[in-house]
């Protein structure tokens, strides 16, 4: 492997690596591939002046940037095969009609490039062994005549364009040595990019987490099935809960309702015990009859009824009468007090509000 010339990538070179790697040695420089390109530039630019300079289309092209290369070092496939042409090759599309048409198995050629989004790279027979020239690995790759053709195929499904190179390739150590003997490749050649990633992970330390979780959670193909399985528990814990705020807010509205049908009885409660004086004789008027308590009531209400007109008139009408114990006379009839007589009244009504109350609740 030491023997065959391989270029690696350098900037945006890939031309200039692919025709060197073709033709195993330094056979072309940037400046020596621009000069072809520039040679391009002017037979365009002579074609298009005879159509007359002062036109607009020769005007336009002028203003146009060259489509032979440009700054970052790219050269077009009219470069690539102008050079070829100066070592007697030729190249041919590798799906053209007319490459088909003649039926060559690919093992019988002696060289393929290919392009794709303007990267070059040569695919050559060495010996009797075909090798990956490309430009982006770290060394040539080793291709079995069985995978050739699988390989070529790849390429064209993934959009690369192949070309045949035709003419004999100028003689190389590495072609006359691998006549003789054959090579055999342990591994396969790493990218550009992927030795020195791994370099760079090399040269970092590690982390004590890092290097947990490697131990913890080794990759075993399993653990993208693992973090799906937590997306979907976590998915469904989600549901739930929502689930369970509908319900808490369906209680809560539930207990807002209930909350505000007690507060309204609690105040029809209120406002009927906070307009009866509490008495220490409300024992003894419990154990009174209805038919007694109406009777006293009655006369109280007529006895109220009496001293009306001597009250003073500037009172409000609706504020309730105060009714003081010095105003009240007691009844002559029985051995309650008319203030005693009015609590029993007031309680019997309580009880009635209460009894109602209970009954709904039942309801």
């Amino acid at each position: 492997m030491e023997a065959i010339f391989h270029e690696r990538q350098e900037g945006s070179l890939c031309a200039q690596h692919c025709l060197n790697n073709l033709l195993q040695g330094e056979y072309f420089s940037p400046v020596e591939l621009s000069s072809i390109a520039q040679q391009l530039d002017e037979e365009e630019r002579m074609r298009m002046a005879e159509g007359g300079v002062s036109s607009e289309e020769y005007r336009t092209f002028l203003q146009q940037p060259s489509v032979n290369m440009d700054d970052s070092g790219f050269f077009s496939i009219q470069v690539i095969s102008n050079a070829l042409k100066v070592w007697g090759l030729e190249l041919i599309l590798f799906n053209s009609p007319e490459y088909q048409r003649l039926g060559i198995d690919p093992i019988n050629e002696k060289s393929f490039i290919c392009n794709y989004k303007e990267h070059w790279f040569t695919v050559r027979k060495l010996g009797k062994q075909w090798f990956n020239l490309n430009s982006l690995l770290m060394g040539p790759e080793l291709i079995s005549d069985t995978y050739l053709a699988l390989f070529l195929a790849q390429l064209q499904q993934e959009g690369y364009s192949i070309f045949v190179v035709k003419g004999d390739l100028p003689d190389c150590e590495a072609d006359q040595l691998l006549q003789m003997v054959r090579v055999q490749q342990v591994q396969r050649p790493k990218l550009i990019g992927e030795e020195t990633a791994q370099s760079r992970e090399q040269r970092l330390p590690r982390s004590d987490v890092d290097q947990a979780i490697e131990v913890n959670h080794p990759f075993d193909g399993t653990s993208m099935l693992d973090e799906d399985e937590e997306n979907f528990q976590r998915a469904l814990a989600l549901s739930r809960q929502e689930i369970d705020m509908e319900d808490e807010e369906a209680d809560l509205r539930r207990a807002i309702q209930l909350s505000m049908q007690g507060c309204r009885r609690s105040e029809c409660l209120n406002s009927l015990s906070t307009n009866v004086p509490q008495s220490p004789h409300t024992s003894q008027t419990d154990s009174l009859s209805s038919e007694e308590l109406r009777r006293r009531r009655q006369a109280y209400f007529e006895k109220q009824q009496q001293q009306l007109p001597q009250q003073d008139q500037t009172l409000n009408t609706q504020d309730k009468p105060a009714i003081s114990s010095s105003n009240l006379e007691a009844d002559p009839g029985g051995d309650m007090s008319e203030e005693d007589m009015l609590q029993a009244a007031m309680n019997m009504s309580l009880e009635s509000v209460r009894n109602h109350l209970n009954t709904e609740e039942k309801k």
